[in-house]
């Protein structure tokens, strides 16, 4: 890509209130930005669960992507949160096989809950964070986030979101 991308890190999964809507939330590594996305349950599932490092007795659909990627010979080598347009993020997973490298479209929270299950790292066009970006007065206390998305799910089972199967 011709403009420099910005680094972020994956601070975590929170619910926003009053309509118990979950986000993930990003930060510039070297910044004081955040960026917010609204994501679906079963997405903010996936990525707390890979961000606390919970096994699930079934791998979830983002550990059967790594796992299909793992036997391609491939890597994902790069996310990038690619654009924002009437309120939907759009993203790229860059994979690397051979040395070819593909660019595929993709959800953000489908690349985000590959990405931490993968380490594989997370960047945003600056526009992007110049257009969605927040600035928070005071430091997201991470433990404190991790414990209201646990109260989120508290009623939830891994087997809700394995559709049955």
């Amino acid at each position: 890509m011709a403009e420099q991308l910005v680094a972020l890190e994956v601070v975590g999964v929170r619910v926003e209130l009053p309509s118990n809507q979950p986000i993930v939330l990003l930060k510039e590594r070297q910044g004081s930005r955040y960026l917010p996305i609204w994501i679906g349950a079963t997405e903010a599932t996936a990525i707390a669960t890979a961000l606390e490092g919970v096994t699930t007795p079934r791998p979830l659909t983002h550990d059967l992507m790594r796992s299909v990627i793992d036997a391609l010979g491939a890597l994902a080598v790069r996310v990038v949160i690619t654009d924002m347009r009437d309120s939907v993020f759009y993203a790229d997973l860059a994979l690397d096989r051979e040395g070819t490298e593909v660019q595929v479209s993709s959800r953000p929270s489908d690349a985000i809950a590959l990405a931490v299950r993968t380490g594989t790292p997370i960047f945003a066009v600056p526009t992007v964070l110049d257009n969605a970006g927040i600035h928070f007065d005071e430091e997201i206390d991470q433990e404190e986030e991790v414990a209201k998305f646990r109260e989120f799910l508290a009623d939830a089972t891994v087997e809700d979101f394995l559709g049955g199967e």
